[in-house]
Order: C-alpha cells, then sequence, then structure tokens
C-alpha cells in the first residue's frame, strides 16, 4: 500500500475482477451470444420464472436475485454514521448532488439524443419489442438505457477511483451514502419525467417496484448486516474478513446477468456489430464531460485536491448496477435499455482509469488538506 501526500487515507490496487472488468465483460458478450444460439430456450426459460401481476411478468426471480447480489456488497459498505459530519464540509457534498442530479441527467439525455437519435440514427434500424408487448424504435430504447445511468450516480468502484486517485475516501463513503438515500426519491421522479419525454412507456409500479427492490431492499439490509457484524465481530473483522469475502459476489452477480441478456442480444448485436461502439461514443462523451465540469467547478470553488478529486470522479462515474436492474424490470432483459446499461458497465473501467491518472497529474492544481490547516 502507498500513502497519500496527506499522509492519510491509503492507496490500493484494484482487485483482479476489478481491474479486468472490461474483459470480463467482453467474454460475457461472447458468452452471452453463443447461450443464445446453443441454447435459445435457457434464458427465456430463467426469466419466465417470475411475479406476475395481472397476469404479466413484472419482477424475473432468477434475475432480482442476481441484482440483489450485485447491489448488496455494495451497500454493506457504507456507514451512513458519516453523513453527519458531511455538513463540516458542505461544498464538495454540494457539488457533488448538484451535479449528479442538477446537471448529470439533463446532459446525458442531450447527449443520448443527439448521438443516438440523430448522428447515429440511421446506423441503428429496427424496432424494439419491450415486455408488456409495446413496440418502439431501437434506437428510442438506447437512449433510455442511457437516460437510466445519468440519474444513477455513484457506483461501488468509485470507492476505488477514491483510492487511487489519493482523494478524500471519507467524502467519498459519504456521498456515496447520500446518493443511496437521494436515489430512493429523485431516482423515480427523474427517471419518469426524461423516459416520458423520450416518449417511451413508463410504467410507474414497476419503476417504483425496481427502487423498492434494487436500491430500498439491499439498501436495509446492507445496513442492519454492518450493525450487526461489527457488533459481534467488530469493525476490523468486518472490514479485513467479511468485506473481503463480499468483494467478488457483485462482479459474478453482474456477469452472470450480462451472459443472460447477451444471450437475448446476440442476434441484435451479430446483425449490426458496431451497435456497442455507437452506444459507447455518447456514454464516454458524457463521462468525460461531467468530469471536467466536476474538476473545473472544484478548482474555482477552491476545494482541496483530497476532495476535488473523488467530487469529480462520483460525478463521472454511474451506478450501473441501478441501472441495469431498472431497465431489466422496466422494459425486459432483452431491451435495447438494458443493452445500452451494460455498454456502460463495458466502459466504466478504462474511462475511470483514465480519469484517475488526470487526476494525478494535475495535483498540483490544488492545495492539500495539510496546507489549508
Amino acid at each position: 500500500m502507498k500513502t497519500n501526500p496527506a499522509g492519510k487515507e491509503p492507496t490500493r490496487k484494484l482487485s483482479v475482477f476489478e481491474q479486468y472488468l472490461t474483459l470480463w465483460v467482453g467474454l460475457c458478450i461472447v458468452g452471452g451470444i453463443a447461450l443464445g444460439r446453443v441454447a435459445p430456450g435457457v434464458a427465456e426459460y430463467l426469466d419466465g420464472i417470475a411475479i406476475y401481476v395481472n397476469d404479466a411478468p413484472v419482477v424475473s426471480i432468477p434475475i432480482a436475485i442476481a441484482l440483489f447480489f450485485m447491489m448488496y456488497p455494495i451497500m454493506v459498505k457504507i456507514d451512513f454514521a458519516e453523513v453527519i459530519k458531511a455538513g463540516k464540509t458542505p461544498k464538495p457534498v454540494l457539488l457533488t448532488l448538484f451535479m449528479n442530479w442538477c446537471v448529470k441527467p439533463f446532459t446525458m439525455f442531450g447527449i443520448a439524443w443527439l448521438f443516438l437519435g440523430v448522428l447515429f440514427r440511421d446506423f441503428l434500424p429496427g424496432t424494439d419489442l419491450l415486455k408488456d408487448g409495446t413496440e418502439v424504435e431501437l434506437w428510442r430504447s438506447y437512449i433510455s438505457g442511457a437516460i437510466l445511468l445519468g440519474i444513477a450516480p455513484c457506483t461501488a468502484m468509485v470507492l476505488m477511483w477514491g483510492y487511487l486517485s489519493r482523494g478524500n475516501q471519507g467524502l467519498t463513503l459519504v456521498m456515496v451514502a447520500i446518493n443511496s438515500l437521494t436515489m430512493l426519491v429523485l431516482y423515480g421522479v427523474l427517471g419518469g419525467f426524461l423516459l416520458g419525454v423520450n416518449e417511451m412507456p413508463v410504467p410507474w409500479e414497476a419503476l417504483l417496484l425496481s427502487i423498492g427492490i434494487y436500491v430500498a431492499l439491499p439498501l436495509v439490509a446492507g445496513y442492519f448486516t454492518r450493525k450487526w457484524i461489527i457488533k459481534a465481530k467488530g469493525k476490523q473483522w468486518f472490514a479485513d474478513k467479511f468485506l473481503h469475502l463480499l468483494t467478488p459476489v457483485s462482479i459474478v452477480a453482474l456477469l452472470g446477468t450480462l451472459v443472460l441478456l447477451f444471450s437475448f442480444k446476440g442476434d441484435v448485436i451479430v446483425a449490426n456489430p458496431l451497435t456497442i461502439l455507437w452506444i459507447a461514443i455518447p456514454l464516454s462523451i458524457q463521462t468525460f464531460l461531467i468530469f471536467g465540469i466536476t474538476y473545473g467547478l472544484a478548482r474555482l470553488l477552491k476545494l482541496t485536491y483530497e476532495d476535488a478529486a473523488p467530487a469529480a470522479m462520483i460525478g463521472a462515474s454511474n451506478h450501473f448496477e441501478v441501472a441495469i436492474a431498472t431497465a431489466t424490470m422496466l422494459y425486459g432483459l432483452s431491451s435495447g435499455a438494458a443493452l445500452a446499461t451494460v455498454v456502460g458497465v463495458l466502459i466504466e473501467v478504462p474511462i475511470m482509469l483514465w480519469l484517475v491518472k488526470i487526476c494525478l497529474r494535475t495535483e498540483k492544481w490544488f492545495t492539500h488538506a495539510d496546507a489549508t490547516k
């Protein structure tokens, strides 16, 4: 381990799972397409094991289990007691909240609409059949996936970006907690509004149920798990043993879900192999744009580097686990919206590692925490 210039927060290396996440996602694409060709009924059978409301499948039980285990390890890491301390340094917290909820959702929609709805529209022909039987233009479905990414701030991986950029890890943990709580209210409101602007059907019951299952449920489970284990075993055992065991669980659950997703989307990708590229371009532009705006505002606000780096990282990254879960719940595992959220996973690690390097190389632009004391 290394220490940051302030000598306080240790940094650590990405695990094999995290470092090569893009590779694993790529292998899941290939594996999922192969599964769809060799055994096309497997994914359909698993997705058909569902909770039905009015004879319509609402919650796919196997997918719900997998997506719960994507979210639960993230929520267990959150120490909500730290949220109270956020008031002592309000500027980085307010900056992050402003970017996540007042800027990012709308820039994502605008960029996705410009590229997928205008510039690349002719490269994305066809229609998408949603789980409720509605048929929509395929490019519009991809924009919906981008929207769901844009309104889902801050993933578990952002904890690692905070470590690697030598930022204030306490701020990162606080913002993960605050964003998780804020999503309970704003995710459905912004999601419903922007999906409606995109002329997509908005099944409000499914949207609210998605928030309950994929945000509230793991949030509550994570809170009580953390509380009980720390009480029984202590913080050291919790951090060194329990969290270490959970680290690969989220990624394994994610990868299993991706195999099923791509087993449905294989024909679309084979017929139009550049689909992932067309989706990746606006998502990548959005990531760099939000990072640049947040990092620049942090400098104007004269934040220390330890606060500026994680603030920019949190703004740039997406909670792709929630986005995938919501897209699957609203429109189905085989939808274009679900595929677009997966592209967010594909580009996350390489772009965020690049942004970490930018932070480290521009560290001299900011003062350090020690210098302000």
